[in-house]
């Protein structure tokens, strides 16, 4: 009786929990050993597809250029050194063949600063990460042993811009300002702009341009952005990733109902898509550019959760 009633106990407890993990996540539509959600998109078609972007044959970075004054989500810094090995009081390297000289550098940051990458390891819920990986499980404090960002393949695909400052008819929006599935649809309809699955999909708010270098604080202490119902309909969607010219992607203060940040456990957790942050995208539209070839091949250092990105425009 006693073994029957342990028995008994332990599928009971075997059943709850997982129920638990039933209700905190759901298996990946790329199946349950997945770990790379959207980079499945990038596929030979699609990149044939947008290389027929390229029309003029010209590019453009997409990320900006940081510094150790470069504001960034606290407590997030950047610290350069330039170093001369063996070279102090003037002495030279002889050992080389020839009176050599040269410089290295020493950094120590944070890589969730400037332009970067969330990877699917980021932002999560009760414990649980994109396709049911357990907070236990892969969040070491060398490195994540899943979903980390070295895994995801070079993304490459069509890219686009919804210019959301001209759709409010104005050069930046404000911080708390935020947009949801009615806004992008008209703002997609009125310029001309589709948005299918695989894109890699980015908003100009105009917060980089207007706010970054003539006012850093307000820049970091706030932002406009895509609300939680608009990272659900972004999601229905099927893009390789969503990104914008703000550092957080989604409004702050968030919008009302809308927990901070929830669009990245939407995004990241619930549909495996890539969130693309502090992208330069003024440029672009000045040059009125807004579909091209999106290229982007990340740092591999294993394990990261984030990393620093310059994407290239190609068009």
């Amino acid at each position: 009786m006693q073994r029957h009633l342990i028995a008994g106990l332990a599928c009971a407890i075997c059943f709850s929990a997982t129920a638990a993990v039933a209700q905190d996540c759901h298996t990946s539509k790329w199946g349950e050993d997945d770990q790379l959600g959207s980079a499945n998109l990038v596929t030979p078609e699609n990149t044939l597809l947008a290389a027929a972007l390229i029309k003029q044959g010209k590019s453009l970075p997409l990320g900006i250029v940081i510094d150790s004054s470069t504001p960034a989500f606290s407590p997030r810094s950047l610290s350069l050194q330039v170093v001369q090995p063996n070279q102090q009081g003037g002495q030279k390297l002889d050992q080389f063949g020839y009176p050599g000289n040269y410089n290295d550098d020493v950094l120590q940051t944070w890589v969730g600063i400037g332009s970067q990458i969330d990877g699917l390891g980021h932002l999560g819920e009760t414990g649980y990460y994109y396709n049911c990986n357990d907070e236990k499980e892969i969040s070491a404090i060398t490195g994540l042993t899943r979903l980390g960002v070295h895994d995801i393949p070079p993304l490459v695909g069509r890219g686009v811009i919804l210019d959301m400052a001209k759709h409010f008819e104005v050069d930046t929006m404000e911080a708390g300002a935020n947009f949801g599935e009615a806004d992008i649809k008209a703002a997609a309809e009125a310029q001309g702009v589709t948005l299918g699955k695989g894109d890699v999909i980015l908003f100009h708010a105009g917060w980089t341009d207007g706010k970054l270098e003539s006012d850093p604080t307000a820049w970091v202490s706030g932002e406009p952005g895509l609300n939680v119902e608009g990272a659900r309909y972004l999601a229905s969607l099927d893009p390789m990733a969503v990104g914008a010219d703000t550092w957080g992607v989604e409004p702050i203060p968030p919008a009302e109902g809308d927990g901070a940040f929830y669009g990245h456990v939407v995004l990241l957790k619930e549909n495996g898509v890539y969130l693309l942050e502090t992208m330069n995208t003024g440029p672009l539209l000045r040059e009125g550019v807004n579909e091209f070839m999106f290229v982007l091949g990340q740092a591999r250092i294993r394990g990261t959760v984030q990393m620093i990105i310059n994407p290239v425009a190609l068009y």
